[in-house]
């Protein structure tokens, strides 16, 4: 499918110089990476139970992210909370084994790309500085990347900030990475959370529909609205 059109943000797409790319749901399924992983787990859940124990990860990695967030943890790297959540979803299935426990948590890396990721970002890294910014660590990014065939120019790992996104903090990483200031960099996400983030470090912003992302809401103005990268490439041709 092809872009929506532009939406009614602070602007209309023009003046933007590089394109900063949330990963997780954004370019990879996480969801279904992980749901991989639960199967080898334990085969013989049935689909409610994947279901059940990838909501249990889900709802461990937020919850403990907000809790860095808010100040009630230190900051841990997102291996520590993968392999936490890892923990969890073990003991509600079962299994008492190390090793299963631990190549569950990597499976957080094993992450299949949107059937329109790697072709999208070649096509719009013809024309613009692509920069990865995304809350896993740098370790897990590099995995992710590597698995799902990911090419950056730039790949930054909210560790580098220690903190996770929405913080202001993780978003500066681009900003001074890029040397440019924020009105000049296109924030990509299928996380209207993600994108408010941006937006309030004065970054223009572009929202991807995803199956796994969070919707904008009508109070939401962001700058470009695409169904697809297709779709945001297509946009991105006109500026």
């Amino acid at each position: 499918m092809s872009g929506t059109g532009t939406g009614t943000g602070t602007g209309t797409g023009t003046g933007i110089d590089a394109v900063v790319f949330d990963v997780l749901g954004t370019l990879v399924d996480e969801p279904a990476g992980l749901r991989a992983g639960i199967r080898e787990l334990a085969p013989a859940l049935d689909e409610f139970g994947v279901e059940r124990l990838l909501s249990l990860w889900q709802r461990h990695i937020e919850r403990e992210q907000r809790r860095v967030l808010d100040g009630v943890r230190p900051y841990l790297a997102s291996d520590a909370l993968d392999l936490e959540a890892a923990r969890v979803v073990a003991d509600a299935a079962g299994v008492d084994d190390p090793a299963a426990v631990a190549a569950l948590a990597l499976s957080a890396r094993r992450l299949p790309p949107w059937h329109d990721t790697v072709a999208g970002l070649a096509r719009i890294a013809e024309r613009f500085p692509l920069i990865g910014l995304s809350n896993a660590s740098r370790t897990a990014l590099l995995g992710i990347n590597a698995h799902a065939g990911l090419r950056w120019h730039q790949a930054l790992s909210a560790e580098d900030a220690r903190t996770y996104k929405p913080d202001p903090a993780v978003y500066q990483l681009a900003v001074t990475v890029s040397g440019l200031p924020p009105e000049r960099l296109l924030m990509v996400a299928a996380h209207a959370w993600d994108l408010r983030g941006a937006q309030g470090l004065g970054l223009r912003t572009a929202y991807v529909a995803r199956p796994v992302g969070d919707p904008p809401t009508a109070s939401d103005g962001f700058d470009l609205h695409a169904d697809d990268l297709t779709g945001l490439a297509d946009q991105l041709d006109h500026v």
